[in-house]
């Protein structure tokens, strides 16, 4: 790969050809830290600045001219990843909380609920499933799901509805609402 060099003991993710050596991977802790990142989450953040400079390598991209301060940028853009998907999961929660009815089901009519959504997802076609999770689950705008599927805003929201419709229909069905 990047470096052929080895190093032993150093845990169950460093290879022969680990693209970071140590002061880079400390400063891409420090890096983490320094933007926020919990200290139960470092190892991964430092996995991923190591996956994409992996990755860079296997595109056939020629190797950075610094990779200390690539692995830095990139460590400070996952930092901030982190922090929009907390805010993300946080405002998920709270739309969550609101819906609740002031009466919480039973944790038998939950799992029931739960269940009956599963199954209804599972029988969608491939495509509405997957702006379903990522419109719902993942907390994405209509605008980044057709960036991200490479399709127009107007067929997203065309999947969402027939989507949404098909699980109105399955539960109403199941008599579950």
């Amino acid at each position: 790969m990047l470096r052929g060099r080895t190093r032993r003991g150093r845990g169950p993710y460093v290879t022969d050809d680990d693209p970071l050596d140590a002061a880079q991977e400390r400063r891409v802790r420090a890096v983490l830290a320094l933007g926020g990142v919990p200290q139960a989450d470092l190892p991964d953040g430092v996995q991923q600045v190591r996956l994409r400079l992996l990755e860079r390598a296997a595109s056939g991209r020629e190797a950075p001219r610094d990779v200390s301060a690539w692995a830095a940028v990139v460590a400070s853009n996952l930092a901030m990843d982190w922090h929009r998907a907390k805010r993300r999961q946080e405002r998920l929660g709270e739309r969550l909380a609101a819906l609740r009815p002031a009466e919480a089901p039973s944790g038998e009519e939950s799992s029931v609920l739960s269940l009956a959504v599963a199954r209804g997802l599972d029988q969608l076609p491939d495509a509405q499933r997957q702006v379903v999770v990522l419109r719902f689950y993942a907390d994405l705008p209509v605008r980044s799901i057709a960036e991200q599927l490479g399709v127009p805003e107007g067929t997203v929201k065309s999947r969402l509805h027939s989507a949404v419709r098909a699980l109105r229909a399955r539960l109403h069905e199941d008599e579950v609402v």
